[in-house]
């Protein structure tokens, strides 16, 4: 279930430790997020930090400047749909896209750790969808990487995202390879059909965050 812990860097230099969430799309690493916070983490969402880097004024600004107006939906805010087909299909245009926002939701990530470790979080948890591919495992003291069967990850993507088979393979062949993403990885947690996750996350947090129970379950 879990592997040895790795990387975690000395309390004298951050009082909380930052967990960073991996796993192959369809795993579950929400409900495993969601786990952390009900035991005292705040969870950072990039996902959410990214939508707001793109909204900004200057962003937006050089979206247009790199791709015209078609990027706007008709509310006037950023269509993500039409970013993701620009990017997915353009490695040059994914990655002219990311050094664009990544710093952006870097600093907003900063700002939210100092607050969770000022509030007296149990651990800051990154929910990022591309942990390794942007290099956020460099921030983190501990990675965990969430496990679950193929055909589970499948079902779920067609109930909740209405991929088939051949989308949720386009995806992952624009991700690390799952089997690289858990070699990289300090701790597994399965998250298949079976009960028990919350437990197994409370004692992966255990041995990461030792008596630190949190004062705070959200931020």
């Amino acid at each position: 279930m879990t592997t040895g812990v790795g990387r975690i860097v000395s309390e004298a230099v951050r009082q909380v430790p930052v967990i960073g969430l991996a796993g192959g799309i369809g795993a579950g690493k929400s409900a495993v997020a969601r786990a952390m916070v009900e035991l005292g983490c705040v969870v950072s969402d990039s996902d959410t930090l990214a939508r707001a880097a793109l909204e900004r004024d200057d962003v937006r600004a050089q979206l247009v400047s790199w791709w015209g107006d078609g990027v706007f939906g008709a509310d006037g805010a950023v269509d993500r749909g039409a970013v993701a087909r620009i990017v997915f299909g353009d490695e040059v245009q994914r990655l002219r896209l990311e050094a664009l926002v990544h710093p952006l939701v870097r600093v907003s990530r900063g700002e939210a750790i100092a607050r969770a470790e000022a509030a007296g979080a149990r651990a800051f948890v990154i929910d990022a969808p591309l942990l390794f591919e942007a290099g956020l495992d460099a921030e983190c003291d501990v990675v965990v990487f969430v496990e679950a069967p193929r055909a589970v990850r499948l079902a779920r993507v067609r109930q909740h995202r209405g991929w088939d088979e051949a989308e949720l393979a386009r995806r992952e062949s624009a991700q690390l390879g799952n089997d690289e993403k858990r070699r990289r990885a300090d701790v597994v947690v399965a998250n298949g059909e079976d009960a028990g996750l919350a437990s197994r996350v409370g004692a992966v947090l255990d041995r990461i965050a030792p008596g630190r129970d949190g004062r705070v379950s959200r931020g």
